[in-house]
């Protein structure tokens, strides 16, 4: 369990980290990166949004607050999760993506926690923010679907949104529970052949916010390197939508290949409160998540 419990904080600190990288190069091209930074690898911040080094953006505030909402809760309750986010969109972040605002303009709206279905909510926004309820729910694989779904549709109805989110959460759900004996490519495979355009064999460089491109580009990384650090500097340099596709690559490089391999420099440059309550969610969600094992066993 402590070996489950080491994975789910490395998948954590992975996306924070990943996030704060990827920063300094989103919407970015890569002569542009190349042009400025040489090889971008280190967290120092900047970028469009002109953040302090270390500091990380929407991708893990949002996980954040989906995390306060399942452990507030002791499970998953769409309303809590909608209220958390709103308080997290009044706190004035430093960026909100288009989708998520109207999704939860929707919510304020109407008081309905599922948004209405669009075409245009294939974006990466769900799936960005949905490793609090990958960790929550390792031992019960119904919760792991009705959950993600639950979560993305606060703002993000839509099919393909649905598909990218669970696809990358279940890869990192196996990491997390067997660590370097986790299936990963054949499961991977699996899943994309049951919509090949999430299959990551045809990335052909797309770095766009759309749920299809953060997945190929996050998983083509992933499965062509062999350590974190290397998974995450291929990422974060091809720009484009660099913070949320380096943020989920970084949570499945993270459960993969555990604390030991994310770089030391890494871990002291982020926010240390970002650092403290990603550590502190990953042990309450993991938690949560036995809880939930030994009350169904005790129920049967």
């Amino acid at each position: 369990m402590e070996a489950i419990r080491q994975r789910a904080r490395a998948a954590y600190l992975g996306l924070a980290i990943g996030d704060a990288l990827g920063a300094t190069t989103e919407f970015m091209l890569p002569r542009e990166i190349q042009s400025t930074y040489g090889l971008h690898r280190d967290i120092i911040g900047g970028g469009w949004l002109r953040l302090k080094a270390g500091r990380v953006t929407d991708d893990t505030e949002m996980a954040l607050a989906l995390g306060r909402a399942l452990i507030a809760k002791q499970g998953c309750d769409a309303r809590a999760i909608a209220d958390s986010f709103i308080h997290w969109m009044r706190s004035r972040p430093a960026d909100i993506g288009s989708t998520i605002r109207r999704g939860l303009r929707q919510y304020l709206a109407t008081g309905s926690p599922e948004a209405g279905y669009s075409p245009n909510a294939a974006g990466n926004g769900a799936a960005m923010r949905n490793l609090p309820v990958v960790i929550a729910t390792l031992f019960d694989d119904a919760a792991f679907h009705g959950w993600t779904v639950t979560q993305a549709r606060v703002t993000h109805h839509n099919n393909e949104s649905d598909f990218g989110t669970l696809m990358l959460g279940e890869l990192t759900r196996l990491a997390i529970l067997k660590g370097q004996a986790a299936p990963l490519q054949s499961r991977g495979a699996a899943l994309a052949a049951r919509n090949p355009r999430f299959d990551w064999r045809t990335f052909k460089g797309e770095t766009s916010g759309y749920i299809v491109d953060t997945v190929r580009v996050a998983l083509h990384f992933f499965f062509n390197t062999y350590d974190f650090e290397s998974c995450l500097i291929g990422v974060v340099n091809q720009g484009g939508d660099a913070d949320t596709n380096a943020a989920l690559a970084g949570q499945i490089a993270g459960a993969l290949y555990g604390l030991d391999a994310i770089p030391r420099r890494w871990l002291k440059k982020l926010d240390p409160l970002t650092r403290e309550e990603v550590e502190r969610q990953a042990d309450i969600l993991v938690y949560l998540a036995l809880a939930r094992q030994n009350s169904t066993v005790s129920d049967t």
